[in-house]
């Protein structure tokens, strides 16, 4: 008989500054950023907002996922950057745009870019934080580019 899963519980602690042209500060475990009000609705603008840490959470669950599917398919990856944005649609859908970049060694194979090609779908279906997202509805897509290194 199978055991029910434990929660996993993560916690953080917020402090705020003054008012709402102030700032604040969220800690955690791994975590000590500074969050405001941005300066369009009135805030000092002196740190992260509510949107800006969404979808880096969404960014680094992705590359977090591709990476372990890098290692695990042992692909030769030299580089990998990306970049994401967020963007809120005129029917305020949330939409999310991860702009992953792999570059392979110059051992050129197609087995190996077909491979890299699926750990970017892969990444996306595994993402934990990525999905509860799209629970939500909201849009998230990959538009991946892999080259190599002497492309």
């Amino acid at each position: 008989m199978n055991s029910p899963k434990e929660a996993i519980t993560i916690s953080s602690i917020i402090n705020w500054n003054y008012d709402i042209k102030g700032y604040g500060s969220i800690k955690g475990n791994n975590l000590d950023t500074k969050i405001a009000i941005p300066e369009e609705l009135g805030g000092s603008g002196e740190g992260s907002d509510p949107k800006q840490i969404l979808v880096s959470s969404a960014a680094s669950c992705y590359i977090m996922t591709l990476v372990s599917i890098i290692e695990t398919r042992k692909l030769p990856v030299i580089e990998l950057t990306m970049s994401s944005e967020m963007s809120i649609l005129e029917d305020n859908t949330l939409n999310i745009i991860h702009y992953p970049r792999i570059v392979l060694s110059d051992q050129k194979s197609d087995e190996v870019y077909q491979s890299a090609d699926r750990a970017l779908i892969i990444a996306d279906k595994g993402c934990a934080i990525g999905n509860l997202l799209k629970k939500t509805d909201v849009n998230i897509n990959i538009k991946g580019e892999i080259t190599y290194i002497e492309d």
